[in-house]
């Protein structure tokens, strides 16, 4: 009987770089939660930037960075376009935030992850730097369920009747910024209830696919481009609906857009349009979070990390609680 493991090159980006991408979130991960409360934002975000980068160039890839920490001109690391890996390998397009919540790391509060995307070359949405409305529900729903232009007491309304609940059995997350005054204003006007979180709308996302487990329905709001990519590419692994349109309000914005191939500022983005092929989704908790627990640093010397990570192929999500040992492999000072 044979031993040798064979794996055809068309499943090589599901099964063998599942766990390397666990590697790259815990890598940024630890560098970023050793900043916790420390009130450095910019420095968190790049110990989390460095360690990504490095991680990513020792996997068995071509890369492509296409939601990065910005464009060209004013990111030095991860910016969009860079080219990261072995230049060995499947060509495959990345979607990183290696710290989601840079204030709450540096507050120390819940809910910092350090996330990444993958997918095969080519199928994820190129999308500049810019804000993002969004709106999302977990899976089991008919199609069109939610309607991005239709108002928020409305989509309130039709998820209750497709759940089968009064308005008042639903909860709708949104991101707590004056601009989103109005929707929360018309979520509770139908009885529904609003949680409001300070950052991190990946997680806020992702909360929609288990309503039962967080008590979310229904994500509403406007939130940054890069984030919704990344949460598209959750939701395509565990189910969902998701609707989202670019935010060009400014002739350099859609010309910034055009560059990366956007023809129509207008568009609404389906799940499907933002990740058109199969992808792998990670993220790891730096601080403590109703999604995933944040890094320990033991006194035995032992770090302590929690992980995520799915693959759309198959609909897996698996959490991996691991314990490091060999602690030279994070660079720590």
């Amino acid at each position: 009987m044979s031993t040798h493991i064979s794996v055809p090159p068309q499943l090589l980006l599901e099964r063998i770089l599942t766990l390397e991408i666990v590697r790259v979130t815990e890598r940024a991960a630890v560098s970023a939660a050793r900043l916790r409360g420390h009130g450095q934002e910019k420095a968190a975000d790049q110990a989390a930037v460095d360690a990504m980068r490095r991680e990513l160039n020792k996997l068995p890839i071509e890369g492509t960075v296409v939601i990065g920490e910005g464009e060209r001109d004013e990111a030095p690391m991860l910016f969009i376009g860079e080219k990261v890996g072995l230049n060995a390998g499947p060509q495959v397009d990345i979607a990183v935030d290696p710290l989601e919540g840079t204030t709450l790391c540096a507050k120390n509060m819940p809910g910092a992850i350090a996330t990444m995307a993958m997918a095969d070359g080519g199928t994820l949405l190129h999308a500049p730097d810019v804000y993002m409305e969004k709106i999302a529900i977990g899976p089991g729903y008919a199609r069109n369920t939610i309607d991005l232009d239709a108002p928020p007491a409305e989509n309130i309304q039709r998820l209750a009747k497709a759940k089968g609940v009064p308005a008042s059995a639903i909860t709708a997350l949104v991101l707590d910024r004056p601009r989103h005054a109005d929707i929360i204003s018309a979520v509770r006007s139908t009885g529904a209830a609003v949680r409001l979180i300070t950052d991190g709308d990946v997680a806020g996302v992702i909360h929609t696919a288990t309503p039962e487990e967080t008590g979310v329905d229904i994500y509403m709001g406007t939130g940054g481009a890069p984030e919704g990519v990344l949460a598209a590419a959750a939701l395509r692994c565990i189910g969902g609906q998701m609707q989202c349109r670019l935010v060009l309000d400014s002739a350099e914005k859609r010309e910034r857009a055009a560059k990366m191939g956007v023809s129509d500022p207008r568009m609404i983005y389906g799940i499907e349009d933002m990740v058109k092929g199969d992808c792998l989704f990670a993220a790891t908790g730096v601080t403590t979070g109703s999604l995933l627990t944040g890094v320990k640093f033991r006194k035995d010397n032992v770090i302590e990390t929690e992980t995520v990570v799915m693959r759309s192929v198959t609909g897996t999500v698996r959490y991996i609680k691991a314990e490091h040992r060999q602690l030279d492999k994070f660079y720590l000072d």
